[in-house]
């Protein structure tokens, strides 16, 4: 069997489709996954451990026999543990085929083959009975199937089923249960991650102001969740409006409804702001008294406490409708809508709800529909990509290269994916400003999008935008002018890793003919760069385990090790590098230099060296990024910011990949 996957061509910037083999999505998800990253986990496993301990001794005490189901078992890490802590037999669920055969080998290996049944279904199509797959229902349910948000992995029709079908009326359940807990916050920075901020230009007839459309100013954005390390989040960045508060509680040893519903808790703000997020997180109680407690709580929740790091659960981030203002003391309703698979927020006034009797009309406004982009911008932005947007460092690195190449008859054409340079160009002064849309996501009409933004600040009849693919590029399209300025940010939609955005430079040679011969490109040159680090957490994704709570997953690592080895998982991997901290081993080094100002080369581009490590450590990767020279003297870098304590502590840009 063959697998089509779709992969980003820097050299057309186009996602194209490539037949594998029937091992790539098995490889894919060994080499991507998590595993390692729990299996690391010290403090979620000790937690699980003691909980299924304690689950095991409740029912031995009722004189009963302990007959445990772990659905989603991965390794068979959760149910070795209950066959350790006395259970009288173990029916391991795993969907997933090589997970579920490397757990079959890691139970062998540990020696509990005789309690342990390792069972290769999804749990909804598991049987019970005499000739079933499991021979009478659980007295113990035993899971790990959360993610960031808790219910974005289908924990809640999981254990809806398994109420009805796999387990008995009042079973034990590790966990016990789960509670999602939120504050109120005020954080241009986070909120620059769902809006488009306007923009201040001072040209040479006064400071132009570029404005978002109305449609974008009013959009609710999209629903999925933003899951960050919020701990890595600075605390000068956000501003708390409200204490924490608990939202929401999912007792698993009962019967759970996945059917969408609401919550909605009153807050006294303890502080006046604008509303813009708020912050989740959760915890699980192994046990019903709550006393073996993991939580996913911040830095400053509970300062005193060790943080337990992971990759695997971390915090989430939900952006308002709206922007509500709110006054120290007024209260306000804030109301948290779930389907199956999602979490979405909503906040009132509470006067507003006071004036609701009747708890069905209170009920219909709680129900607010799901965040759904009417402006397309969210569509076609990621979050990172409005940061960048809205960072007004880098803008003004922009606007201050454009002014030092644009005469008053510049004819200039952009490419880049929803830029703001063609509106920049024109305010500081191009005669003749062209941006080129090749629609490579044709399915979000970009170019509607900034047919709304022109229209927006005046700009129909300004700027042109171009519908045609770079190679496809006529001098109709440009009235038969020669372009004098060439810009770019770069950026592409369909950019993964920094040299992605190279298109530019295959998109720049295309449109050669086009080009004047005094032609200035901007940026007119790229650099990339890399540094040896020593990831202060980040190495444990990909780390072997070795044993884990006494038990041996050596195959797990082998599994992770060769799949890795697999030709594409050997390639580099994104990451928002600052969340995950690190020092430097090595100075920073430019590895290779494109020159923009001249076409693509027919030759491979290619280098070879060596790295002088300068400091002490572990080498546990090699960090890499882009800048961007727009001009001889000014730059833009898309990852290191600034080295700090003699070079060694790292701060990146918040919006590096």
């Amino acid at each position: 069997m063959k697998t089509f996957c779709g992969r980003a061509n820097p050299t057309t910037g186009s996602m194209e489709w490539l037949e594998e083999g029937e091992d790539y999505d098995y490889h894919q998800e060994i080499a991507r996954s998590r595993y390692a990253d729990m299996l690391h986990d010290k403090d979620r496993n000790v937690k699980y451990y003691q909980g299924i301990r304690a689950a095991v001794s409740r029912v031995k005490e009722r004189g009963e026999k302990a007959i445990v189901l772990d659905i989603g078992t991965g390794t068979g890490l959760l149910s070795m543990m209950a066959a350790s802590a006395g259970a009288d037999f173990c029916y391991a669920i795993e969907v997933f085929k090589p997970m579920a055969n490397a757990a079959v080998k890691i139970v062998e290996k540990n020696g509990f083959s005789d309690k342990i049944k390792v069972i290769n279904k999804h749990s909804t199509e598991v049987t019970v009975g005499p000739d079933g797959d499991m021979q009478s229902r659980a007295n113990i349910l035993v899971t790990e199937l959360f993610d960031t948000e808790l219910i974005g992995e289908g924990a809640l029709p999981t254990y809806e089923h398994a109420h009805k079908y796999l387990v008995q009326e009042g079973c034990e359940a590790v966990p016990h249960r789960a509670t999602v807990y939120v504050q109120l916050v005020e954080s241009r920075r986070m909120w620059s991650w769902k809006k488009l901020f306007p923009v201040h230009v001072e040209a040479e007839d006064g400071e132009k102001i570029l404005v978002p459309p109305s449609e974008m100013e009013n959009c609710p954005g999209v629903p999925s969740v933003c899951d960050i390390q919020l701990n890595q989040m600075p605390s000068n960045d956000f501003s708390t409006l409200s204490d924490v508060v608990k939202m929401f509680s999912v007792d698993f040893s009962k019967p759970v409804q996945s059917a969408s519903t609401y919550y909605r808790v009153q807050l006294e703000p303890v502080k006046s702001g604008k509303a813009q997020i708020v912050l989740s997180w959760w915890d699980i109680d192994m046990d019903p008294s709550g006393m073996i407690n993991c939580t996913m709580a911040p830095y400053w929740v509970k300062p005193t406490s060790a943080l337990q790091w992971r990759d695997h659960w971390m915090q989430c981030v939900y952006f308002l409708p709206r922007e509500e203002p709110v006054l120290q003391g007024e209260k306000v309703y804030l109301t948290a809508c779930r389907d199956e698979y999602s979490v979405w927020y909503n906040l009132q006034k509470a006067r507003e709800g006071e004036e609701r009797a009747d708890e069905e009309e209170h009920k219909a406004d709680a129900g607010v529909e799901s965040p759904v982009c009417r402006c397309r911008a969210h569509l076609l932005w990621n979050r990172p990509r409005f940061g960048e947007l809205n960072d007004q460092t880098r803008t003004r690195q922009y606007i201050k290269s454009l002014r030092k190449v644009l005469k008053t008859d510049s004819v200039c054409l952009c490419i880049s994916d929803g830029s703001l340079l063609p509106v920049l160009a024109h305010y500081l002064g191009a005669k003749q400003v062209q941006c080129l849309q090749p629609s490579r996501i044709d399915l979000y009409h970009p170019h509607k999008l900034w047919q709304a933004f022109f229209k927006a600040n005046n700009l129909e009849d300004k700027i042109k935008i171009i519908e045609a693919r770079p190679e496809l590029l006529k001098p109709s399209h440009l009235e038969d002018k020669k372009i004098s300025v060439l810009v770019g940010e770069p950026f592409f939609t369909t950019s993964l890793l920094p040299w992605h955005n190279l298109y530019f430079w295959y998109a720049r040679t295309a449109v050669s003919t086009h080009l004047a011969s005094n032609v200035t490109v901007l940026p007119q040159s790229a650099s990339l760069h890399m540094m040896i680090v020593e990831f202060q957490d980040l190495w444990r994704i990909r780390s072997p385990c070795g044993t884990c709570e006494g038990f041996d997953v050596r195959t797990m690592d082998d599994m992770i090790k060769d799949s890795l080895n697999f030709r594409e998982s050997r390639e580099a991997e994104p990451h928002p590098l600052w969340e995950y901290p690190c020092k430097s081993l090595s100075d920073p080094q430019e590895v290779l230099t494109f020159d923009f100002t001249q076409t693509v080369p027919q030759h491979c581009l290619s280098t070879e060296g060596s790295v002088k490590l300068l400091r002490k450590g572990k080498s546990h990767g090699a960090v890499l990024w882009m800048e961007y020279h727009l001009t001889a003297d000014i730059s833009v870098s898309t990852g290191l910011m600034q080295l700090s304590n003699e070079k060694v502590h790292l701060h990146f840009n918040l919006l590096c990949q």
